[in-house]
């Protein structure tokens, strides 16, 4: 993603002074991994490692080597704790610049997108003339986490000064305290998934299945758009 300049001539040719003049912000290339199921060839791949194939793969198609971009951005939604500064590393971990600034954005089916949008913003206001946007998430590589009342041991198992403390911090586990918790993709608020909520939306408006299928001939073509801006997702 890069800029083109754009003036904002007023009808007597001068340029507007009033307002800054914002530049044209352009997708200019792509790159992703394979897709693949759940379970299967990236079973033991991580976010970071497949961030930093995606951003590789970048790198070489365009010769970007030691480059320093004017921004990087991406996230993933699934995120172990250990990720809190996921594209950073993933930068790292690539053949770009050390010194290229960068950071993460999540928001559910749409974390590609919203760095696009974020990325774009920057360029049209001139705070950077290039920059790269995507984002990543894994099924296979899910965290996994423990139970509250487990976690809660730990932590004052932490805070404790005496063996009696720590004694007593123990007796209260239990052993449903020690299943691991499973991540899931409800809304806490409601409990419900996303596809539940739309269901309810759909039952809610009276939208019939054919209203629902009529957008149908045109996805093909949406998806090449979203696949487009999405840089590296």
């Amino acid at each position: 993603m890069s800029a083109e300049g754009q003036s904002t001539p007023t009808p007597d040719g001068s340029v507007r002074g009033a307002t800054p003049a914002t530049r044209r912000a352009v997708v200019v290339g792509g790159n992703r991994i394979p897709f693949a199921r759940a379970g299967g060839a990236y079973a033991k791949s991580s976010n970071q490692d497949m961030l930093t194939a995606a951003l590789d793969g970048l790198i070489a198609r365009f010769g970007l080597q030691d480059e320093r971009i004017g921004q990087v951005a991406a996230g993933a939604v699934l995120k172990h704790s250990r990720d809190f500064n996921l594209t950073r590393e993933a930068v790292l971990g690539s053949a770009l610049s050390a010194e290229t600034p960068v950071y993460d954005l999540q928001q559910a089916c749409a974390t590609g997108l919203e760095t696009v949008v974020g990325l774009a913003n920057k360029i049209k206001l001139g705070q950077i003339d290039s920059g790269i946007a995507g984002g990543v998430d894994s099924a296979s590589d899910a965290p996994v986490v423990v139970s509250e009342g487990l976690r809660e041991v730990i932590l004052d198992l932490h805070r404790a000064k005496t063996l009696p403390q720590r004694l007593q911090i123990l007796s209260r586990l239990r052993p449903k305290d020690l299943a691991p918790l499973a991540p899931g993709t409800a809304e806490p608020r409601t409990g419900l998934t996303m596809g539940e909520h739309q269901a309810l939306t759909t039952a809610q408006w009276k939208i019939s299945r054919e209203a629902q299928d009529e957008p149908g001939p045109q996805q093909p073509s949406q998806a090449r758009c979203r696949l487009r801006l999405r840089i590296l997702r």
